[in-house]
């Protein structure tokens, strides 16, 4: 699907500144000579060609913005799936048109900021904020204003100040979450590895997502005397060395929430923890994708679509904001790295028999930089 986004066009004077086994089923300042680059540019969708009248003769024209908050497989796969059940909603005489509205704020606080204030200034009708910093931005420059917004991808929307309770957002703020059940990822660990008794936690303090499935992920390992280490990083560079020490201190595992900055940084580093013998799980089947042993958690596609079809209900039914529960989505699927497998040395029919009594799917994958 042929994708249109704006670029955002920031003035010189302007300071620029990423799931249970049972069930089934994605700032720092930037200089201003590089602000032009951060918002990307694509190709969407044509408008219908044709659009069914309304009883009324009208068509009904819904602006629908979209700020994904980085580059990266699973923020990707939402932002598509989004999309298309917009595409497909767009009937009956109503358009949903998000082509004019579309961002991507490349991990930049302040790009994010500024493409908030333009979809203000634009007056859409819905703001579509993906992962949580970019949903926490969002609402804190819409404070005041009567702009429904719906958030995909929020691990822990209460944690982050979002809604007041996942029932009842309360606000004018609701969406999907990609909540993460922590203990799920430490099975699989222990079922593949019964014997490993040192877990490395890797993370970005910078992703207050990742703040409450580390702490889950302590307390787990903790009720079984399991020694572990955290080391964190804010960049690719900072990610990569962090790995280059848990691969020194002979950690036997890795463990990763759904966090952004860690998935960005992935390709540069899982042949490190491949060559040496360790396997990294993470929280979405991106990390996988990407060169993890596995990725495990909720399906992004459906979340994506979803996520649409809430948009649909606030806009075109009159779904209430503040009494639309967050949507949730069980976990089960682990997507396995075939040939991170192999390099680890894990026998894949082996591997797949320990983790059978835990997950409702294991998918099979190789490693890519992005879902096809």
């Amino acid at each position: 699907m042929m994708k249109k986004m704006m670029t955002l066009a920031l003035a010189a004077v302007m300071t620029v500144t990423l799931m249970a086994c049972g069930g089934s089923s994605s700032g720092s300042s930037a200089a201003a000579d590089s602000a032009p680059a951060a918002a990307e540019t694509a190709e969407a969708e044509p408008a219908k060609e044709e659009t069914a009248e309304a009883p009324s003769g009208e068509t009904r024209e819904y602006k629908v913005g979209i700020v994904k908050f980085m580059d990266h497989p699973s923020l990707n796969q939402i932002e598509s799936n989004i999309m298309a059940e917009l595409d497909a909603l767009s009937v009956d005489g109503v358009v949903y048109n998000y082509a004019d509205y579309t961002y991507n704020g490349n991990a930049d606080g302040s790009v994010l900021n500024q493409i908030a204030a333009q979809l203000i200034d634009d007056k859409v009708d819905v703001i579509i904020p993906i992962a949580t910093p970019a949903a926490q931005i969002v609402q804190a420059a819409t404070e005041g204003l009567d702009i429904p917004i719906v958030f995909s991808a929020v691990s822990d929307p209460v944690s982050a100040k979002l809604v007041a309770s996942m029932e009842a957002p309360g606000a004018n703020i609701t969406g999907t979450s990609d909540y993460l059940n922590t203990n799920a990822i430490m099975d699989l660990i222990f079922a593949a590895d019964p014997d490993a008794d040192y877990i490395g936690l890797l993370y970005s303090k910078s992703e207050d997502a990742s703040a409450a499935p580390i702490a889950d992920a302590k307390a787990y390992l903790d009720s079984r005397n399991i020694k572990y280490i955290e080391k964190t990083g804010t960049t690719t560079d900072e990610v990569s060395q962090a790995a280059d020490a848990l691969i020194a201190e002979g950690v036997d595992a890795v463990f990763t929430p759904t966090d952004n900055t860690i998935q960005n940084a992935e390709l540069a580093f899982f042949e490190k923890l491949a060559d040496a013998g360790i396997p990294h799980y993470a929280g979405a089947d991106s990390f996988a994708l990407n060169g993890a042993f596995c990725g495990y958690g909720v399906d992004y596609s459906v979340l994506g679509t979803a996520t649409g079809d809430m948009v649909a209900a606030i806009l075109n039914d009159g779904q209430d904001v503040a009494t639309f529960a967050v949507q949730t989505f069980d976990n089960g699927i682990a997507t396995v790295n075939t040939e991170t497998a192999a390099a680890i040395g894990f026998d894949l029919d082996a591997i797949k028999e320990a983790f059978a009594p835990f997950c409702t799917q294991i998918v099979e994958i190789q490693t890519a930089k992005d879902f096809q």
